[in-house]
């Protein structure tokens, strides 16, 4: 919901470290699959309940994710990059509901289920609208650096890290912050579909 108006920030921090990647001959896909790992690593610590080592590594993962494409922007973009980036941030946002649910399963499961869930759906209704945009030549003038049709919604990627951030600093309100926010994504979920039922109700099948 107000990542078009973070973008340009974080953009203006990044760019001297990605500069300085750039120079040192770093590429961005190399950010990306060393984030996706570093990221992936939150699993385990909140199997165990290390949850303020689960938040360092969200964040590095974040950092990750915001570096590759400040990299990518400066050298030229590549489709490889663009599908690594989608492709391995939604499995990164599902690993985090699966630690707490492996973590305590009975207090846990059901909510990170549920949450799980609900990121199929903004993942999916996202993807499947980007894919028939791109199809179309539609693009979204909101965030023309992305690698592909960027849609938003209630809950974009601000809003989910501050949603990852909150679990691990509260871990015992999990099942309520899930419930939250897998509401929020539902909420979502059907303005996608709204949109995609109405920007491609006409013209050809794709």
């Amino acid at each position: 919901m107000i990542d078009r108006h973070l973008l340009p920030l974080q953009r203006r921090v990044l760019a001297p470290v990605a500069a300085m990647l750039v120079a040192r001959d770093v590429s961005a896909d190399r950010i990306t699959l060393a984030g996706f790992a570093i990221g992936a690593l939150a699993l385990p610590a909140l199997w165990l309940g290390w949850n303020h080592l689960a938040l360092g590594l969200i964040v590095i993962n974040r950092i990750a994710d915001g570096l590759d494409g400040a990299v990518a922007r400066m050298v030229g973009p590549t489709d490889r990059g663009a599908f690594l980036d989608i492709a391995l941030d939604f499995v990164f946002y599902a690993l985090i509901p699966l630690g707490f649910a492996l973590g305590d399963p009975a207090q846990n499961a059901l909510p990170a289920a549920v949450l799980i869930a609900a990121f199929v759906g903004t993942g999916s209704s996202f993807l499947a609208f980007s894919t028939i945009a791109a199809q179309r030549g539609i693009s979204a003038a909101g965030y023309p650096a992305k690698g592909i049709y960027y849609l938003g919604g209630l809950t974009e990627g601000a809003e989910t890290i501050a949603f990852l951030a909150a679990t691990c600093l509260w871990p015992a309100q999990f099942p309520l912050l899930a419930t939250v926010f897998a509401a929020a994504c539902a909420v979502t979920t059907l303005t996608r579909w709204r949109m995609g039922w109405v920007a491609f109700g006409s013209g050809p099948a794709v």
